[in-house]
This record gives structure tokens, sequence and C-alpha cells, in this order.
């Protein structure tokens, strides 16, 4: 086991229960740590602080036990067996309306650099750390012991999330399948709604689960209003707001994939858009394959009076954050100028790294632009199965605003 000794009195954060070790607090490492090792952590007078995955550069080590638990043999049994228990608590596990959630999410659950996201059976993983890319068939295990015969298959998808710094070989594909005929995507549901998820093309794990319980609220506002889901993705929002009695609903997305999952997740949930009946003049959703900012800059003024308005991450490091800020304000800018008197945006951000207080600057900046007057109605974040540890707050990342302009 390797040992890194901490610098003296830079062991505050991991009393406090904070799970990453930065480059800078370290006094001494005794051994040749390589990428992905599990090391100890030693305060500077000798007390164990914990052992974590080894990685090269700021955050050198990331907790996995504040004690020597992550060398003993049953530990990721035992975490993953946790993570299943505090869904089963959230209400989703076992549901009969929503049989996709997150498993694991990162330091959330104790388990930095890990993403697990469950679908109906099929466990999709993503490894952020070399760490976790090393430990994937002990997680696999361990996924095999906790959900038995509920777990048909387990899909990794790390190839695009973690920075490696090491000579791996990174290519997606299944650590584990119960039968080789087990399709390569599946319906879930998501609150009685029918989703196809598709873990091997489709973006992050397949289908946003982060967005579950802001779309009911999508479904809320939505009866008699006509509405603009921009980055629409495979429409999530879009069928819950067509669900919720929404008179016209515009789907906009750059991705032709996206827009061919939308539609045929229209059809899942009883939104056939081919009937005779209904007819390009009057049926009720109509899918866009375009930019979504060119759609918003040109779409005439009062045509929509409810909009979702959830881009990608604008920034994903700290020094794009002033860019990011500036594409948030001049994205809300558009559509507070756009919508119609008494209208509805629902506005998000999923960029980590920029926190709630200046998103809400950078959408009232763009409010102040318009010059409407606007009133905040409510706040969105994360659902709990994206869970924040109350000990590393930086992993609340999605947050969103539902503004009301008169």
């Amino acid at each position: 086991m390797i040992k890194i000794k901490l610098k003296k009195g830079r062991e505050g954060s991991l009393k406090r229960f904070h799970p990453w070790v930065f480059s800078g607090a370290i006094s001494s490492i005794e051994g040749e740590p390589k990428e992905g090792d599990i090391v100890s952590i030693y305060a500077h007078d000798g007390a164990l602080l914990g052992c974590g995955h080894y990685q090269i550069g700021s955050i050198s080590v990331r907790i996995l036990s504040f004690d020597a638990a992550a060398l003993l043999p049953d530990f990721w049994e035992v975490k993953i067996s946790k993570g299943l228990k505090a869904r089963e608590a959230y209400g989703l596990a076992n549901s009969n309306q929503t049989t996709c959630y997150r498993l694991i999410h990162g330091e959330g659950d104790n388990l930095p650099g890990l993403i697990i996201d469950f679908y109906d059976g099929t466990a999709v993983i993503q490894t952020h750390t070399s760490g976790m890319f090393l430990s994937r068939q002990k997680i696999v295990e361990a996924l095999k012991k906790v959900y038995g015969l509920k777990i048909k298959a387990v899909y990794d998808k790390s190839s695009g999330t973690a920075p490696f710094k090491v000579g791996l070989e990174l290519n997606d594909g299944y650590l584990y399948k119960r039968d080789k005929d087990e399709p390569n995507e599946s319906i879930v549901l998501e609150n009685g709604h029918k989703f196809l998820v598709d873990w091997e093309k489709g973006q992050k794990t397949g289908f946003f689960l982060d967005q579950r319980e802001n779309r009911l609220k999508v479904k809320k506002y939505a009866a008699g209003r006509r509405i603009l889901n921009l980055f629409c993705y495979t429409g999530g929002f879009s069928i819950y707001a067509i669900a919720g009695g929404a008179v016209k609903v515009d789907s906009v997305d750059s991705s032709a994939k996206a827009i061919e999952m939308l539609e045929k997740n229209m059809f899942l949930n009883g939104f056939d858009l081919s009937t005779e009946e209904n007819t390009s003049a009057d049926k009720i959703h109509t899918s866009y394959c375009e930019d979504a900012i060119e759609f918003l800059k040109k779409s005439p003024e009062n045509k929509y009076d409810l909009m979702i308005v959830d881009p990608p991450a604008f920034a994903k490091h700290r020094v794009a954050i002033d860019n990011a800020l500036r594409a948030y304000q001049k994205l809300n800018t558009a559509a507070i100028s756009k919508i119609a008197p008494g209208g509805i945006i629902f506005t998000f951000s999923c960029s980590q790294v920029i926190d709630k207080n200046a998103f809400a600057l950078a959408v009232f900046s763009a409010a102040a632009q318009t010059g409407r007057k606007v009133r905040i109605i409510d706040r969105m974040n994360q659902p709990a199965d994206h869970a924040v540890n109350i000990y590393h707050p930086e992993g609340e990342y999605l947050k969103g605003l539902i503004l009301y302009v008169e």
C-alpha cells in the first residue's frame, strides 16, 4: 500500500469528510503510485485519514473511504447495496411507474468518479477516473450480487468521460450480458411515460434522468399552452407537455438521431403523428432538426406561452465561466423577449462550475435587458438519485428557474 502524507495543517478538509486531496496538500509519497492505484492518506502526525484512488492532476486522490474499508473484499458490494437501498427509500427502485434511475452518482454516493444509471435491468457505467476504470470488473460482480436476476446486462460507456493519462484502451462495450440476444436498447417507464433508451448511441448514458421531477413541473403548467422545447433531445419535456394538455408543442434539436428517437417516443406514448386525422395543419407536435438558438432567434414574438430552455453545459471548466455566463444571458434574453405575455419559461444550467447564484444573476441580467416584468415562481435542481453529498457541495450541478413573464 502506497502511503501519502499531508503537510501539517492540511488534513482539515478530510476530517470534515470532503473527498478530495489536492496535490498542493501533499508533503511526501512513500512509493511510486500509478494512475488508478488505491493509496492510503495520512495526516502529518501519522493518523490514517482514508484510502482512495490516485490520479495525476490537481486533485491527486479521490477518497473511497475515510478508514481502510476500501481495502476489504466486499467493499464494492457494500457500496452498491447502499446506493440501491437509498433509491428504494426514494421510491424509485421497485416502482411500477418508473423503471430507470441513477444508482450511483459519484461523490454523492461516496464513489468519486463513478456513474451508474439503471434502465430496467441494464446498468450503464461511466467512469471519470483511472481508478474507477480499472475497477470495472469488480463493480460488475458487485452489481450481479446486489441485483441477482434483476440485472440483465452491464454496459461500459467510459470512452468519452475520463481524462486518462495512462495507456488504457478506451472502447465502449458490454462487460456482462446474461443473454447474448439481449437488445441494445430498452423501453423504460418514467412516471408512467414510455421512453426508448439507446445507451450505445445516445448522449450521456442514453437518457437525461436528472430532469425527471422537472418534467413533472412542465406537465403541471402545460394545459392549454403553446410550447417550445429547445434542446429537446429525445423529447422528455415534450411528452410530458402533451400529456399535460398542451395545445401545441414544437421540439427543436440539432441532432437528427435525437429527433428520430423523439418521434419514436411520441408513438410509444400514443401520440401517433402519422394518422390521416393528424394532418400537418392541426397536429399537436412538430419536431425540427435545427440549431435551437437560431430557431429561437427567427421565431416570431408571442407565438409561444411556455418555453423550455435546457441547453448543454456551456462551461465544463472554470476558464470558460465568463463566456458561459454571457451565453446564458444571451439565450435567456431571446427567450424572455419572445414569449407571449403571461408566459412561463423553464430555464436551466447543467454547468457544474457555474453556481446557482451566478446563473440567477445571468437570467436577471437577461430580464433587465428586455425591460419586461419577470417573476421567479419556482427554483429547480437535480433529483434525489443524483445525490449531493453534504460534505461535497460541488456535486450540485443542475439548477433551474421557472419564470413568469407579464
